[in-house]
Order: structure tokens, then sequence, then C-alpha cells
């Protein structure tokens, strides 16, 4: 069991990594080191050996390994990214980057995605030590650079140039999972994650013939590249459902006693109310557009428009992306992928889930854990190059009147004391016997 200090030093751990700015603006502008150096700090205070690694001066990353107490047992990767994405001071209740601490409620950018996780980390371990436990299973801790952008900084950098660290795991934890969702009519529902959407960000580029703002033009770049944004944004993907997210409305199904109606997801997902939302973005592929970039001035007519667009992918659901842009862009715009990462997919019917379940369950009793996919993407895409199969298991016990999901990327992001308290104690129990 945690002891009471890991319960104060989670707090006091989440506020100072909030306090150190790792904004990453993508292109390489993010320096991650203080961080890292003060987590690495805390973890020699647990008595590990933590190695400090860079691709890029200032883009740093920690690794350390615990001993388990049976040798014979596969090692658990368990990882937290230390990069946070922007946010404007002046659109905030408290300033993003102070970690303050009010009404039993920790303030800041990255209270929840996810200096929280890594604080959590922290504190377990050095629990452990100061009571001389151990694991069962090896434990590889990582705390990465990058995950808000490529990775390449990151994980992708410690799966491709230091694979020998991680020699020994066969699954890992991260973000995001095993937080409360409340559906609005008393239950409390635990999604842990087991499977993410595929990264498809896509570069689409129309090309024209250049001209005078005055003249017709049959040809313009910005025209064409309009129509194709808009048809790719007006359209409707079909549903196809992944062994993850049928096992989600599966659980979800039975617990509202309704039946689990396949045939027609839509009703389905209207059957199971606010609880929809934990599934309803993984049904299907999607690709919005967010970036518009074309002309220098307002009477010439550029010869070339570019776009960029947001798309993610189910697994085995790759092929049908492909061909569908092909035809939603048309013969007159070129498309390719600016960034692309795999789908992925976890079993859910194995010990180590089930271990996640009754760790949730022991600490929320009346609460109900089901599986389900991210819509988005985490450092567990990098992590699965070396065979490491990613669950989402960030634990937090939230109040009904806390959106955790719009938290994310979100402004006033905040975390409360019990929520990390909770956490402690979740992961401590996993940790422990997984």
């Amino acid at each position: 069991m945690a002891d009471p200090q890991a319960l104060d030093e989670v707090v006091e751990f989440t506020s100072a990594l909030i306090g150190i700015d790792t904004t990453n603006r993508g292109g390489g502008d993010c320096r991650e080191r203080p961080a890292a150096e003060y987590a690495a700090e805390r973890l020699a205070g647990a008595g590990l050996d933590p190695l400090l690694l860079e691709r890029t001066p200032g883009r740093t990353n920690v690794v350390a390994r615990i001993a388990g107490s049976d040798p014979s047992a596969d090692a658990l990767l368990v990882h937290g990214h230390l990069d946070v994405v922007p946010a404007e001071a002046a659109d905030w209740s408290v300033h993003p980057f102070s970690g303050e601490v009010r009404d039993g409620v920790v303030w800041g950018r990255g209270a929840v995605d996810m200096k929280n996780m890594d604080a959590m980390i922290l504190a377990v371990v050095r629990s452990w030590a100061r009571q001389g436990l151990r694991p069962r299973r090896d434990l590889v801790l990582a705390f990465t650079a990058d995950e808000e952008a490529s990775a390449e900084d990151g994980s992708g950098f410690l799966a491709d140039r230091h694979p020998e660290l991680f020699e020994g795991c066969t699954e890992g934890i991260g973000e995001c999972g095993a937080f409360t969702f409340h559906d609005g009519a008393g239950r409390e529902i635990y999604p842990i994650a087991a499977g993410e959407r595929g990264t498809a960000w896509l570069k689409l580029t129309a090309r024209g013939r250049a001209g005078h703002g005055s003249k017709v033009n049959a040809e313009n770049a910005v025209t064409r590249l309009a129509a194709a944004v808009t048809r790719i944004g007006e359209h409707e993907w079909p549903s196809r459902l992944t062994p993850t997210v049928r096992a989600a409305l599966a659980e979800l199904a039975a617990l509202y006693g309704i039946d689990a109606d396949f045939t027609d997801v839509d009703r389905l997902l209207d059957k199971v109310g606010p609880a929809a939302r934990l599934v309803e973005a993984t049904v299907r592929n999607s690709a919005n557009p967010t970036m518009l970039d074309a002309g220098y001035k307002v009477n010439v007519i550029p010869g070339e428009a570019v776009a960029h667009v947001d798309g993610r992918c189910l697994p085995g659901c790759e092929e049908e992306f492909a061909a569908t842009l092909d035809e939603l862009t048309g013969p007159d715009v070129r498309w390719e992928f600016a960034h692309r990462e795999t789908a992925l997919q976890a079993p859910v019917d194995v010990p180590v889930f089930e271990r996640m379940r009754a760790a949730v369950l022991e600490f929320a009793p009346g609460g109900h854990v089901v599986p389900y996919c991210m819509s988005g993407g985490t450092d567990a895409k990098q992590f699965s190059r070396l065979g490491i199969t990613g669950y989402g298991f960030t634990p937090l016990k939230l109040p009904a009147d806390l959106d955790h999901q719009a938290l994310f990327h979100g402004v006033d992001e905040r975390v409360p004391v019990e929520a990390l308290h909770f956490g402690v104690r979740v992961l401590d129990r996993f940790l422990r016997t997984a």
C-alpha cells in the first residue's frame, strides 16, 4: 500500500512539473530537459539509476528499470510524456504554468496530459523504496519527450536507438484510461484503453494556372483545393467495428440491459446514452480539415494551394481510407501522408487487463470497468515497434462536474488532489501485482 508520504509527494510533484514549462510547439521548439532532470533526481532518490537520453540537445528522455521479484516474468513498461501543448495565459483562470494548488485542485497545463501520471509513477516507486517493496515483474519506467508532436525525439528515438533498454517488455501502460466517466444516471464507468486509431495527417496540394485576379480562370488552385476540402469535411464515413470497440459496446450494452445489436451501430450508440461518448469517435475513420495556405496578394490567383487534414484510421481500415481520399480529392488535388503512425489493438481477455480492472475496483467498488479505443494516439504507437502491447491506464477518480476529456488540450486544465491520491493507490496496487 502506498504510504502517506506518497500522497503528499504526488501533489508536490504534479505541481512542480507543471511549473516547468515544457511547451511543445512542434518543429523542434521544446526543451524537456529541466523536467527530465527533475524526474531523474526523484528516481535517484528512490535508489534507481536513471538514464538521460537525447537525440537532440535539450529534448531529454529518462529511462530506469526496477528489478521484479519474479525473474521468470515478462517486464512491464510504464511510460508518461514530459511535454505539453501550448497554453495562452490570458485565456486561463490561473497561469497555466503556475502549478497552483487551490481548493483541493492542482491547476495548470499538464495536470491531466500528463504530468499527473509522471508524478504518480515517481510517488509510487519512492514509496516502495521507503517500505522495501518490489513489484512482481521488472518495470521499465520511461519519461519521454516530444509526444505532443512527432515523437521523433521521444519514444520513437528510444524505440529505434535504444531497444535494449526495453528488453523483456511485453506489455505497457500509459495514457489515457481508468478515469471516472459519469453517465448522468449515477453510474461511474472506468474505461481502460485497449486500442488506438492510427494517425494519418495529410497534406493536400492543388495546382492550377496563376493569373490576374480580375480574369476568368477555370484552373484556379484555390477553388480546386476548397472543393476537395469541402468534400472531405462533409464525407460521412461508414461504421467499422474493431474487436476493442465491439467489446466496449458489448459491455456497455450489458451494463444498460439492452441488446447489443451490432447491425445498426448508430442506433446502439443512441441506446447507451451519454456513455456513447466513450466510443462514438472510434466506430469509423475520420478526416478533419485543419489548415489552409494559399496566395500572397488579393489580386493574384496563385498557382498552388495547400491544405492539411487530420486523418485517423481504425485498425484494418487503412486501404479503405486511402481509396476514399483518392475519390474525395479528385484529379486536380494531390494528397500525401505528412505524418503516419499505425493503429493499435490490445486484447482484453488477458490477465493484465483483469489485474487493471481489479485494481480500479478495489478503490472504486461501485464502478464499472470497460475497454475502449482511443480516438487519438500516444507513445504506445512507437513502443509497439518493439512488440510491446499498449494499454491506457492513468487512474483518476473524478467528480461528476469535471469533464476529463474536455481538459485535454483545453483551457483551465486541472486535476483534483483526491484524484491523484486515488491514482497513486490504484497504480501501486496494479504495479505490485501485474
